[in-house]
């Protein structure tokens, strides 16, 4: 039975999604070093290090081993590392070119050169969330790009703003994350092959060459120096992962709240038939995605504090945070994919009402357009003036109950400075004060086509 969501099949797809599970199990990463040690043996027969015929065996048993799952893991307790293990099984099934599997290499080249290749690939999903997102977001925007709501500040109702300029601050967190996520790749996506301390001491003075070879096999730079303890790296991309999830969690919280009943029901997760229902109040309908995104999303944060704690190796081999890593990475992305396809399916059918929003706008009877007429008496009473006034003017609405516009109408200084009862109506309308809401989505939406 499986002792953690990530293995339970109840939870694991609420906190993982199948095709991150494919780059991270066991099986997948056992081929990551297996595609490893075959790309070094045959980057070094290339060169002359070992003779063609021992690469092309070690290429092949790589590729056709049947691993002793039991033996691997019981070896790899006793020995700490899982390498060496391994490779006692690749030489074996390698026969006599089995001397040469592993040539020159130290355990953590293998490993961190297979955590690139995870890395990688797990990054292509990760990228292709990203883009999805950004396309779900770009049309929100561009749909609700007039649609009036309520702007809200420390939770109270504060001026105008639209759906369409609230997707489009979302969407420009994502197209951050895009351009993050590409810059990051050339810092990360390196081969490691250095040696016991580093050096390429056994190698001579041949060691640059077989790099250079391995690198090339693998499809991954050369690094300029060995980053055996340098792991900003790998600290860097799970720092993404929180980053990115940590947009999705501010998504999700506007999403949760909107779709709170006191909000009316702004806008609705997707409708599937039982999914948020209560085992007891029939009429709930529970905001399972945002849920989940929350959750993942801190999980992932823990996961940043465990990276950033394995940066601190001691000398040229560290005694222990390198394992830190073997936690917090494929933990970081198996939520992060979560958290990215919860997002996915609550933002792609994301159901909007902008009836509740603009009924919502409503309930302050004008008071959240405060703002709208006193900027537009100040030229005439001049700013505090007309502030004093338009303040008075609210605590008179608030107390009698009555809308902004009745209570303004008593006040003919204001209602002389705006040039009439129906202009008073106008500027009382929170339709008319969005700002540059509007334009500021089509600036977004322009900037990145």
């Amino acid at each position: 039975m499986a002792a953690t969501p990530f293995d339970s099949r109840l939870f694991r797809d609420m906190v993982g999604t199948a095709a991150m599970r494919a780059v991270f199990d066991d099986a997948a990463l056992v081929a990551r070093w297996l595609e490893v040690e075959a790309a070094l043996a045959r980057a070094e027969a290339r060169l002359g290090v070992i003779p063609e015929e021992a690469a092309r065996a070690i290429d092949a048993a790589a590729r056709t081993i049947a691993i002793d799952w039991e033996r691997l893991r019981r070896e790899t307790e006793t020995v700490g590392y899982p390498i060496l293990p391994l490779v006692h099984q690749l030489a074996e099934a390698a026969g006599a070119a089995g001397r040469y599997v592993h040539w020159g290499a130290t355990t953590q080249d293998i490993m961190d050169t297979a955590t690139v290749l995870q890395l990688r690939a797990a990054l292509d999903l990760v990228a292709a969330d990203i883009a999805a997102l950004r396309g779900i977001l770009a049309e929100l925007a561009r749909a609700h790009r007039g649609t009036p709501m309520a702007g809200r500040t420390h939770l109270q109702q504060a001026l105008p703003v639209t759906f369409g300029y609230k997707a489009a601050v979302w969407l420009s967190m994502l197209d951050r994350h895009a351009e993050r996520l590409t810059q990051l790749r050339p810092r990360v996506e390196m081969g490691q092959f250095a040696g016991a301390a580093g050096t390429l001491a056994s190698l001579g003075d041949r060691g640059f060459a077989v790099q250079e070879a391995f690198c090339a096999e693998l499809g991954l730079a050369v690094p300029p120096i060995t980053w055996h303890v340098a792991r900003d790296g790998i600290a860097e991309v799970v720092a993404l992962l929180g980053l990115v999830t940590g947009s999705l969690a501010k998504i999700a919280t506007d999403v949760a709240l909107m779709m709170a009943t006191e909000f009316g029901g702004e806008v609705m997760e997707p409708f599937v038939p039982g999914r948020g229902a209560s085992s007891t109040m029939p009429q709930k309908r529970n905001p399972i995605s945002c849920e989940l995104i929350l959750a993942t999303a801190r999980a992932v944060r823990q996961q940043v504090g465990l990276a950033l704690d394995a940066m601190l190796a001691d000398f040229e081999r560290a005694t222990g945070p390198w394992h830190l890593e073997w936690l917090a990475v494929p933990e970081a992305f198996l939520l992060a994919a979560s958290c990215l396809a919860q997002a996915r399916f609550m933002l792609a059918g994301l159901e909007v009402h902008p009836d509740r929003m603009r009924a919502n706008l409503a309930l302050s009877r004008g008071l959240i357009v405060a703002e709208a007429v006193m900027m537009a008496a100040a030229p005439v009473l001049g700013r505090q003036r007309a502030h004093d006034l338009v303040y008075a003017a609210c605590r008179d609405a608030q107390a009698r109950g009555v809308p902004l516009v009745e209570a303004l109408g008593a006040v003919p200084e204001v209602v002389e400075a705006l040039g009439g009862a129906d202009a008073v109506a106008a500027h009382c309308d929170p339709a008319t004060y969005l700002g540059l809401a509007p334009a500021m989505v089509d600036r977004m939406l322009t900037a990145r086509d």
